[in-house]
């Protein structure tokens, strides 16, 4: 038994008990109703009054021109919309808000905008859109001419950052279902040399953007939702370390922390994404999520006990456990290494009391973070009037 002390983890985030994983070489369902909730770390709803204000939540913009994809995005990340749907879809015609709310650490606003909006106009209050954007993603339809787009996206750019500098910009390169691969890249290295000339002449040298080809027709969406969601998450370095320690001692070779309302991974272990594992991942918790449809009810769907197991026909296992009641760990590793399923399924139970210990500590700062406002705020009423004497 290898023990794993606590002070790794008090580096990242401040806990302060021991931690034992069993070393890998020593001799829950889903409910049916898939939307976000108000929710606490032992599964039990909170008082309204419990959750975190809308103003305190990171906001992602969802911009670009019309018919780019914006709302199909939207509505087939968070929504869970069959991506042929979307082709009735209508065309946005003003901002629309969406509040992503759950006990996991995927809490923020999406704000999508009509494509018609002009940032530049006086009119446009570029404070109060732009001061509290956590994320930008600016959507470019890969199969149209995007001159105009990359046009709107550097005075975009250039508007944000004046307003908040530490945005984070993403550009989705979208709509690249039934491009060749040659085509992809070319656009990708096309609208990255372009619009980085764009922003140099402007002097905006040090912007960091990041690109991504995405469809929803495949699972590319979700994976680029993961990482600009990521960005957002102050315990992201504690949840990868906690990830790597899990694996390191369980024989696993991958494993990702699961949102699975979205199927957006809010964590993996420090070795690379592979793209077809993750589709695996994505399509194990559908498949989990159709049977427990069928087989459980809503409130005993997804439960401590919770877990599923596929095997591949190349020898490779898929192992899924409940973390909470929106949060499942997806593992990926070799038969032979599953024979000592004990010790994986002990340290996983160590793996799931850290995350929510992680968690707790993210609703206390979260609580003093809305106490800090409010008494701020009765500090700016003033001193109460003086009553006057008889």
């Amino acid at each position: 038994m290898v023990s794993i002390q606590r002070s790794l983890i008090n580096e990242l985030s401040g806990l302060d008990s021991a931690l034992c994983f069993q070393s890998y070489d020593d001799d829950d369902s889903f409910p049916k109703d898939y939307g976000y909730g108000a929710y606490n770390q032992d599964g039990l709803d909170l008082e309204p009054n419990a959750t975190s204000s809308s103003e305190t939540k990171p906001r992602i913009l969802l911009m670009g021109l019309r018919r780019s994809g914006k709302s199909s995005i939207q509505k087939v990340v968070f929504h869970k919309m069959a991506p042929n749907e979307t082709l009735f879809l209508e065309s946005t015609s003003k901002i629309v808000k969406d509040d992503i709310n759950n006990s996991s650490f995927v809490q923020f606003q999406i704000w999508d905008f009509p494509g018609q909006i002009d940032f530049i106009e006086p009119t446009f209050d570029s404070d109060m859109i732009f001061g509290g954007c956590g994320a930008l993603v600016f959507v470019i339809d890969a199969k149209d001419d995007y001159n105009e787009a990359l046009t709107k996206f550097k005075n975009t750019v250039i508007k944000a950052h004046k307003v908040n500098p530490n945005i984070k910009f993403e550009v989705f390169i979208h709509k690249v279902d039934g491009i060749s691969d040659d085509s992809k890249m070319e656009s990708q290295r096309d609208i990255h040399q372009r619009s980085s000339d764009d922003l140099g002449e402007a002097g905006l040298h040090k912007i960091n953007l990041s690109y991504h080809l995405t469809s929803i027709y495949d699972h590319s969406i979700f994976e680029a939702f993961s990482k600009v969601v990521q960005k957002l998450i102050p315990q992201l370095p504690t949840l990868e370390n906690l990830c790597n320690i899990f694996i390191q001692n369980s024989g696993i070779e991958k494993a990702f922390l699961f949102d699975v309302v979205s199927k957006i991974y809010i964590a993996t272990d420090s070795s690379p994404v592979d793209m077809q594992t993750y589709e695996l991942c994505c399509d194990m918790i559908d498949m989990v999520i159709d049977l427990s449809s069928i087989y459980s009810s809503e409130e005993t769907a997804f439960d401590s006990g919770s877990a599923s197991l596929i095997k591949l026909n190349n020898n490779t296992i898929l192992y899924l456990r409940e973390v909470n009641k929106f949060l499942a760990l997806v593992c990926i590793l070799r038969e032979e290494n599953f024979n000592r399923r004990g010790i994986i399924d002990y340290n996983f139970i160590c793996f799931r009391d850290a995350i929510s210990e992680v968690f707790k500590l993210r609703l206390m700062s979260q609580a003093r973070l809305e106490n800090n406002d409010q008494d701020d705020d009765d500090d700016d009423d003033g001193p109460p009037p003086a009553t006057p004497s008889p």
